[in-house]
């Protein structure tokens, strides 16, 4: 079957979430994803539990559809495969702290000098320039310089980390689309260029009503529990025997809630709750009204009413609950395949669904090292050569 991006080659010096997450997705769609990974231990993410038959789930989950090689590349030798690889590539992409790929040979600038039209990702904490470029950084550490976590808990509350690597996915997808725009570039012209971006930058793209309540009226979001800012009801309330989300957006939606679902009709000539403005002024008020009411009946009873008004709602699913809803499952959500060591496991499935060029699962997250021999061969390689280089600890 055909895959939209079955002639792209990339070579993937990342590990964790951010850049494992973006070629992950790449390799989906077809590109020849290198996961060149250090030695002798490679990928940190191997280190995180669970294990099942000695290899990481969390390794698993955001390595599928590549091909692994170890490689020492402190050494000369191991430099020079790896320009190798760098000639036959459309795309690099690496995740190390400003200035290290300066050292160890393989920047941007070198690298472009082996393949003109090579497009370079670099992914990092806070960019390449900057005050704080040379800092490490990390997705928590990313959503707190960013004002995400000074927004996401309780009312009043300490800061709440999200509950997702966001930050880290973030920049995962904000890789996809940029090396995606600069291959579309390199079909038409040759070019390659230079792509620099940042787990904070990429989260922060993500604030847009938050930057438009400061830029437009000087507003500094605060943490609001699951209540929206300037729409109400439209947020989470307890019932009987757990919690739904309510989402009546908009004055025609707020009617058939007070109407149809929760038998209040008088609140809508309420004075307090006579628009979307005077309900999330008096928010607190509205809160109270709406779960004396919820609370009467179990959480099924409200969605099957609130389905029957055509009012938006949904349950507050445990993680598990998610991943078991029968839509989730109709939409291929949840996927199994075939891994040489843990057998048939089972991993996320393909968020977009393309009538054409479908993602495919062509191989499981690469044992470490697995495919050296068969890469190395490929770039003509003798077997002479890698046995000294197995031997020099270089592969």
């Amino acid at each position: 079957m055909q895959q939209a991006l079955q002639h792209m080659r990339v070579i993937d010096l990342t590990q964790v979430l951010a850049g494992p997450y973006c070629t992950m997705v790449l390799g989906d769609l077809g590109a020849d994803v290198i996961k060149v990974e250090k030695y002798p231990n490679g990928d940190d993410s191997r280190i995180m539990g669970p294990y099942f038959e000695e290899e990481s789930y969390s390794y698993m989950m955001a390595n599928r559809n590549k091909r692994g090689i170890r490689l020492n590349i402190k050494e000369e030798a191991g430099r020079e495969i790896l320009y190798d690889l760098v000639r036959s590539a459309d795309v690099f992409i690496e995740n190390y702290r400003p200035g290290v790929t300066k050292k160890l040979g393989i920047d941007y600038e070198t690298l472009r000098e082996l393949n003109p039209g090579l497009i370079y990702c670099s992914i990092s904490g806070y960019g390449q320039t900057g005050p704080y470029s040379h800092k490490g950084g990390y997705d928590i550490m990313a959503q707190g310089l960013s004002g995400l976590m000074s927004m996401t808990g309780e009312k009043n509350g300490r800061p709440v980390k999200n509950g997702i690597a966001i930050h880290d996915i973030a920049a995962g997808v904000t890789a996809i689309y940029s090396i995606m725009a600069a291959y579309i570039h390199k079909m038409t012209t040759g070019e390659g260029q230079h792509i620099d971006l940042s787990l904070v930058d990429s989260g922060l793209a993500w604030t847009v009503w938050e930057s438009a309540a400061y830029f437009g009226a000087g507003e500094v979001s605060k943490a609001n529990g699951s209540a929206h800012r300037v729409t109400a009801p439209y947020q989470g309330f307890s019932t009987k025997n757990g919690n739904i989300l309510v989402g009546a957006g908009n004055q025609k939606l707020w009617e058939k809630f007070c109407k149809e679902v929760i038998g209040r009709e008088e609140l809508i000539d309420d004075p307090r709750f006579l628009t979307n403005s005077e309900r999330t002024a008096n928010l607190p008020e509205l809160e109270k009204i709406i779960e004396s009411v919820l609370v009467q009946q179990d959480s099924q009873y409200w969605l099957e009413k609130l389905d029957a008004a055509g009012v938006p709602s949904s349950p507050i699913y445990q993680y598990d609950e998610a991943l078991n809803d029968p839509h989730i499952r109709s939409r291929d959500m949840v996927i199994e395949y075939e891994h040489p060591l843990a057998g048939t496991i089972q991993s996320l499935g393909f968020p977009a669904k393309f009538s054409q060029t479908p993602g495919q699962i062509k191989r499981p997250a690469p044992l470490l090292g697995q495919h050296t021999r068969e890469v190395l061969q490929e770039l003509q390689y003798s077997e002479e050569t890698i046995r000294q280089l197995e031997e020099n600890k270089v592969i």
